[in-house]
């Protein structure tokens, strides 16, 4: 089986974007929509905003590759190095290299991309392996690097890299690329291009996936002009079969656009994701000005432990069951507060009897134009 590197004309990529035009006028609409609901809520919420992408963002390219890290944990990281108020929680070494990581990327969108940039994401990523041989370094073992899955004996090869005596210079050559002539072209094809390009080249040890998904998101920043906030690997994540999937389809072959449709596609659904919750935390502003004056203590809280969900709310919507949890209330209590809040708009109301269900209202208080 070939690869697409053993390819008498690699690196030089083909496609055609006439099928997703639409999507890359999109990506320009989408972006500056979420800039500026950025710039109607406070400085302290977008900080929160800006927390809360990184977060999900920092657990989800790590999910990606079957490493499932404590949420608190990786966030007071992140915190701590934003210079913010944590908790004293101490992360493992694996949830505080990524949120080093992370925080870099964001701090340091608009600096150059170049070896000594890749060795410091990778030490931070394997911060504390003792099961590694080439850390902060490309790797150098003459074994073959290879994807691999299936039981032992049954091995089905996904995708194998070139040998590492050729792994320096095809990185000097991506990087010259990565820093002059992809510049050229559209924010989400050279994001698309970098980050298939990076990981065929596999250049690491390990780590690969991350610091390629934060190859892309470095360069939407970069094109943008400030760190973008799309919610890209928690897309990939939703989606993780057919993100594999299209990498598998498009390793061998130097024709890529059907990555690029499927990596467009991601990017513009990673955005609409951050939009959603950019939205989400502007609505909740105007949800306790608006209605803060009018809730009891046991409204309030109910309403606060809703809005911890994210933007899409208790699954399947709250119940009168869900609220006397809550709030360890009468029924009838409950039953009441309930009623006042659909009255006030705050709550809409679905079903009847044992079916009935309730939802923060807060589409509503976002102007759709």
């Amino acid at each position: 089986m070939s690869w697409n590197w053993e390819s008498k004309s690699w690196p030089n990529f083909t496609y055609s974007l006439e099928s997703i035009e639409s999507k890359l006028n999109d990506f320009y609409f989408l972006s500056g929509k979420l800039m500026g609901i950025s710039q109607l809520i406070t400085k302290a919420t977008n900080q929160n905003l800006r927390l809360e992408i990184i977060t999900d963002e920092a657990l989800k390219t790590s999910e990606i590759e079957g490493e499932y890290l404590n949420r608190e944990s990786v966030q007071s990281s992140i915190q701590k190095q934003f210079g913010l108020k944590a908790t004293s929680r101490r992360p493992s070494a694996a949830e505080y290299g990524i949120a080093e990581m992370m925080v870099d990327l964001y701090q340091s969108s608009q600096v150059p991309l170049n070896h000594e940039k890749l060795f410091s994401w990778h030490r931070m990523l394997t911060n504390g392996r003792r099961d590694l041989e080439d850390i902060g370094r490309y790797r150098t073992s003459p074994e073959s690097m290879q994807v691999v899955s299936g039981p032992l004996g049954k091995e089905r090869v996904h995708f194998e890299g070139p040998p590492s005596d050729r792994v320096f210079f095809e990185m000097e050559r991506f990087l010259e690329w990565y820093n002059t002539e992809s510049r050229k072209l559209h924010p989400v094809v050279q994001a698309g291009i970098a980050h298939l390009y990076f990981v065929c080249i596999h250049p690491f040890e390990d780590g690969n996936g991350r610091i390629g998904r934060a190859i892309a998101e470095k360069i939407l920043s970069e094109r943008l002009g400030q760190p973008s906030l799309i919610a890209l690997s928690h897309t990939i994540e939703k989606y993780k079969k057919q993100y594999y999937e299209a990498l598998e389809r498009n390793n061998k072959s130097m024709e890529i656009t059907d990555w690029l449709e499927y990596f467009s596609e991601t990017i513009l659904l990673g955005i609409k994701r951050s939009l959603n919750l950019a939205s989400f935390v502007l609505a909740k502003t105007r949800f306790y000005d608006r209605f803060q004056q009018e809730m009891n203590e046991r409204q309030k809280k109910v309403c606060e432990r809703i809005f911890q969900e994210g933007p899409d709310g208790f699954q399947g919507g709250l119940s009168l069951s869900n609220y006397l949890s809550i709030t360890k209330t009468s029924r009838a209590t409950a039953t009441r507060d309930l009623m006042a809040l659909v009255d006030l708009e705050a709550f809409r109301k679905t079903g009847e009897l044992k079916g009935t269900r309730y939802f923060l209202n807060w589409e509503g208080l976002i102007d759709k134009d």
